[in-house]
């Protein structure tokens, strides 16, 4: 038993120390995650703190398929996309008389070989449906058709609005120099 299931064993027992270990290694991982979608620190923190809540009692339906981490994330990411439905944060349904992006409509890829903080400046300024679609879907890797069900979109709008995210960080960032 590696040290990880030790310590998942350890939580379905009730030891609060194994909470506060497995709290402890992967709490700055998922703030991240959150961070990025909600932009908004206060509220960040609460939602880690809910997701963790939210994990640790239901430790006993853990099934460590993808991991611990992976599995509070999850948690996580459904958590701040609930509270971006709260705020009613609009994703606009991208309607028939929008052109689809086509698979051949290539960006060029190396343009993206900027520093991770202007990055992530850049990241930060795009409007909040975009900077959702582009966090789920670049950074986190939850493929287009969860991120369409999630934020209630069909999965063409998921595309496109991650594609304008692409264009409008090459804008920012070629702006930048």
């Amino acid at each position: 038993m590696n040290k990880q299931e030790e310590l998942i064993a350890r939580c379905k027992r009730g030891d609060p120390a194994a909470y506060a270990e497995l709290y402890n290694e992967h709490a700055g991982a998922v703030y991240n995650s959150i961070i990025r979608l909600v932009n908004h620190t206060a509220e960040a923190e609460d939602i880690l703190q809910e997701s963790f809540v939210a994990a640790f009692q239901g430790i006993a339906r853990y099934v460590p398929t993808g991991g611990f981490r992976a599995w509070v994330k999850k948690i996580a990411i459904n958590k701040s996309v609930d509270w971006i439905r709260k705020q009613k944060i609009s994703f606009v349904e991208l309607g028939s008389h929008l052109v689809a992006v086509a698979d051949d409509e290539i960006i060029d890829e190396a343009a993206f070989q900027f520093t991770m903080d202007a990055i992530a400046v850049a990241i930060e300024s795009l409007p909040h449906n975009y900077r959702t679609v582009f966090n789920l879907y670049a950074i986190e890797n939850i493929p287009q058709a969860e991120i369409a069900q999630m934020l209630g979109l069909e999965n063409n709008a998921v595309r496109v609005q991650y594609h304008r995210a692409k264009q409008k960080l090459l804008n920012i960032l070629s702006k930048q120099g």
